[in-house]
């Protein structure tokens, strides 16, 4: 029974840890998508491929709802949208890609 409760305390504990880091990363993420992406992607919208937006549902379609999809394109870019690993660290692409998968789950609201 203790060995039960250690797991759980400790699993507990390692989650509530977690769990503030990605508020952290997607708050970074925020001020970095409204400064760098928001121009194409505004309220999840996608001005210059409007089949390819940021919502969940497209997301899923176009095989990019994860962080390391989003990663990839980000980093990368594909036509039409740019890369920006000359732009942003991997770290604020990763801030952002966290930050694009909450609203999405959020239907940008």
């Amino acid at each position: 029974m203790k060995t039960i409760l250690t797991i759980i305390g400790t699993a507990v504990v390692g989650l509530s840890i977690y769990t503030p880091a990605l508020a952290a990363d997607a708050a970074a993420g925020k001020k970095i998508f409204m400064n760098s992406c928001v121009g194409c992607h505004n309220k999840g919208l996608n001005v210059i491929a409007p089949t390819k937006t940021l919502k969940k549902s497209d997301l899923e379609k176009n095989g990019m709802y994860s962080v390391k999809a989003i990663i990839n394109q980000v980093t990368n870019g594909k036509s039409p949208m740019p890369a920006f690993a000359s732009q942003l660290s991997s770290s604020d692409i990763e801030n952002v890609a966290e930050f694009v998968l909450q609203q999405a789950n959020a239907d940008w609201k």
